[in-house]
């Protein structure tokens, strides 16, 4: 036995790679040591003038530049089939949307996933809870689940769903196109792990995210408001001005519902949250920009419609580029540019991916 030198070590899952050097292998003579290599997936959707999906591209008609260095690409040409999630945000705020996505299981199952996808359909509210039992190709059974969907707690846990789908679809076949299409309110409340978890896992993963986006604003109209909470301070205990009665009614009437003041908190929050950019108001933007996807708003059940019929085109008018970076040791963000050789056509892809590299 000696002390052999490896110079490199590649090790990577989905997108992000960590490169470690410089470090030292007990083996024999002879081992063979081997790497894995990183594949970066940039899901790209190029259309005419007129917004029409233009199909039958070429390897040779794209050119793909990581941190503007020109890419050795492969190009699928063939359809893969799609492993889809659906999360579904149930909390009590969206009881009056749930009617409206319950309707959705058979364009979900036809157009989404298609004719060799599976589905799996998970609610959340401050818990996630997998309704299908994992994945299925039954239709009936994505109709069932959908339909199980019931308005819930106070808290959506927004970023908690998107790391448990992403978990679900990582141990999906490989040739399989991982999908995750977000239906909710673009705001996270009560979840336990952070944006970036969220980010890293659908990295890792290559989870392509949609999202149809539940108006905050029609849930604020709509919703009924809470079951009020009891005081937990009595009315003796609380300062009355001179004259006053020291009773609930009075207390309501100088310290507002509850004995809290006006119920202008989540006023004071939206305010809060578009006025500081010091957490990320929008994580949905956040999830859809970063893997490739879109979002799409609806109010109307005929939005809503449209809305999955706008993923689904795009789902299967996609060109799904891989290539192995030729630029490992640039650490950091790596910025992704997507051309086509050909005049009059627009492209989008992602805008990048996370190189970590270890000393």
């Amino acid at each position: 036995m000696r002390r052999k030198p490896v110079t490199l070590a590649l090790a990577s899952i989905g997108a992000v790679a960590v490169v470690v050097a410089g470090l030292y292998a007990q083996e024999d003579v002879g081992t063979i040591v081997r790497t894995q290599t990183t594949n970066v997936l940039a899901p790209t959707t190029v259309v005419d003038r007129d917004g029409t999906y233009v199909q039958g591209l070429k390897s040779t008609d794209f050119r793909l530049y990581d941190n503007d260095k020109l890419q050795d690409i492969k190009v699928d040409e063939t359809f893969a089939p799609i492993s889809l999630v659906v999360a579904v945000q149930a909390d009590y705020k969206v009881d009056s949307v749930l009617p409206r996505i319950r309707k959705l299981g058979s364009m979900l199952t036809s157009l989404v996933a298609g004719e060799s996808g599976e589905i799996a359909v998970i609610g959340f509210d401050h818990n996630i809870k997998d309704l299908t039992n994992g994945f299925t190709t039954d239709g009936d059974k994505v109709n069932e689940a959908i339909n199980k969907l019931r308005a819930g707690s106070m808290n959506s846990a927004l970023t908690d769903a998107v790391v448990t789908a992403t978990r679900m679809l990582r141990n999906r076949p490989r040739d399989r196109r991982k999908v995750l299409l977000l239906i909710a309110e673009s705001v996270d409340k009560g979840s336990t792990m952070k944006t970036r978890d969220a980010v890293t896992s659908l990295e890792m993963a290559n989870v392509i995210v949609y999202s149809l986006n539940v108006s905050r604003l029609y849930t604020a109209l709509t919703t009924r408001p809470a079951y009020p909470r009891p005081d937990p301070i009595p009315p003796g205990g609380r300062h009355v001005p001179g004259g006053g009665a020291n009773t609930p009614t009075e207390n309501a009437r100088n310290m507002g519902s509850q004995g809290y003041g006006a119920d202008f908190a989540p006023l004071l929050k939206e305010v809060y949250i578009t006025g500081k950019n010091i957490f990320i108001k929008d994580p949905v933007d956040l999830y859809t920009k970063y893997s490739g996807g879109k979002e799409y708003p609806f109010i109307s059940q005929s939005d809503l419609e449209r809305a999955v019929q706008k993923v689904a085109s795009e789902l299967h008018n996609q060109y799904l580029i891989t290539y192995n970076p030729n630029d490992k040791s640039e650490g950091g963000y790596h910025r992704i540019r997507v051309e086509v050789a050909r005049p009059g056509l627009s492209v989008t892809t992602r805008p990048g991916y996370w190189m970590a590299t270890v000393p």
